[in-house]
C-alpha cells in the first residue's frame, strides 16, 4: 500500500516508518518545510516538504497515496494556553481530512492520545474508549485540542464518509527518540536528577508496539472507532524501580507529597514565565503526576493485534539508541 505519513521524524513516526517498510509498504513523508529528519536518513522513502496548515502542500504530498497516517502534532504543554497548538492540532487535522476526502484516500489513521478519555484521577481505575473526557480540568490546550480534533474526525466519518480510525497511545518509550521526548525520563534517571516519585501513575507502552498497531489499522479495525493503545499501568514507584534496574542506577525511594509536587510545579511555571524558558515540570504537569492515568487497551489487542512488549525492553531499546548516537555516556 502507498502510505503518506505526517510527523515521521518523531519517536513514533520514526518507528512507524520502519514498521511500514518492513511490511512492504511504499512510504512518502510530509516533512515540515525547512526542517531535516536525521532519524529517517538512509531509509528508502520519499520526502516532501510542506505544512499541515497549508492545504496545497498537503494535497501535493498526498496525490497518489492510498492511505494516510497523521502523526504530526504540537505537543507543547507550556504555556498551557497557546493558540498555535490548537491551529496545528485541530485546523491541521481538518486540512488532512479535507485532502483525504478530495483525493479519495482509502483510509486515514489519526494519532490521538489516551488522555482524550477520562480517568479517575484519585483512583487507579482503568479508562476505556467509552469514558467521557475529563482531562479538561488541567487546562492544557494540548489535551483539549487533541480531543477536539478527535471529535472532529469522528463527526466527519458520520457526516462526510471520511474513512478514519483513531489510535490513542499512552506513554511511549523506545528507540529513535532524538529530541528526546519520553526519553527525558530515562536520561534524568541516569543522571540521578529524579529525587523521588509522585503519588500517581500512568500507562506505558513500547513505541514500536504502537507503530505495529497503527500499521495493522491500515487493514484492520473499524472505521469511526477509537483504539486506546497501551500496555502496563504502573504507579511511579514501581515504574522507576523497573527502569532503574534496567539502567543499573539507584531507584528513587522518596514519595513526594502532592502539595509539594504541585507547589514545585507552580514555582517552576512562575519562574519560567519570568525568565522565558520551558520548565521540565510545569504546574499542570505536576498536577497530572499526582493523579492516576490508567487505561484498558483490550479493544486494540483484539481488533488491531496490539503487541504487549514489557517496559524493560522499551527502556533497553531507548538506552541502546541513545548510546549509539552519543546522547548519553
Amino acid at each position: 500500500m502507498k502510505v503518506m505519513v505526517t510527523g515521521a521524524d518523531g519517536v513514533l513516526g520514526s518507528n512507524l516508518v520502519r514498521v511500514l517498510l518492513d511490511r512492504g509498504h511504499v512510504v512518502r513523508v510530509l516533512q515540515l518545510t525547512g526542517t531535516t529528519s536525521p532519524t529517517l536518513d538512509g531509509l528508502p522513502i520519499e520526502q516532501r516538504q510542506g505544512n499541515i496548515l497549508e492545504p496545497d502542500s498537503i494535497e501535493a504530498c498526498m496525490e497518489g497515496m492510498e492511505a494516510v497516517i497523521h502523526c504530526a502534532a504540537s505537543t507543547q504543554v507550556f504555556p498551557a494556553k497557546n493558540d498555535f497548538i490548537r491551529r496545528v492540532n485541530v485546523e491541521g487535522t481538518n486540512n488532512i481530512a479535507d485532502a483525504c476526502l478530495k483525493l479519495k484516500v482509502q483510509r486515514l489513521i489519526y494519532v490521538g492520545t489516551a488522555n482524550s478519555f477520562g480517568t479517575q484521577p484519585d483512583a487507579p481505575e482503568l479508562a476505556n474508549e467509552q469514558c467521557a473526557y475529563t482531562s479538561h480540568v488541567y487546562g492544557l490546550d494540548y489535551m483539549n485540542s487533541k480531543r477536539e480534533a478527535q471529535e472532529l474526525l469522528i463527526r466527519r466519518v458520520a457526516e462526510d464518509g471520511l474513512p478514519a480510525i483513531v489510535v490513542n497511545p499512552t506513554f511511549m518509550i523506545g528507540a529513535y527518540d532524538s529530541k528526546p521526548s519520553s526519553g527525558q525520563m530515562i536520561t534524568a534517571l541516569l543522571a540521578g536528577k529524579i529525587p523521588g516519585f509522585a503519588g500517581g501513575g500512568k500507562n506505558y507502552i513500547h513505541v514500536r508496539d504502537v507503530a505495529v498497531a497503527m500499521t495493522n489499522a491500515l487493514t484492520m479495525g473499524r472505521i469511526g472507532e477509537c483504539y486506546i493503545v497501551g500496555h502496563e499501568n504502573l504507579d511511579y514507584r514501581v515504574a522507576f524501580e523497573r527502569m532503574a534496574k534496567v539502567l543499573d542506577v539507584q531507584t528513587p525511594t522518596r514519595l513526594l507529597p502532592d502539595f509539594g509536587m504541585v507547589g514545585f510545579g507552580w514555582l517552576n511555571s512562575l519562574f519560567a514565565r519570568i525568565l522565558g524558558y520551558h520548565p521540565a515540570v510545569s504546574h499542570e504537569l505536576a498536577q497530572i503526576c499526582c493523579h492516576f492515568h490508567y487505561f484498558d487497551s483490550s479493544k486494540a489487542q483484539r481488533e488491531l493485534e496490539l503487541p504487549q512488549t514489557g517496559l524493560e525492553q522499551a527502556v533497553e531499546d531507548c538506552v541502546t539508541w541513545f548510546r549509539e548516537h552519543n546522547m548519553i555516556p
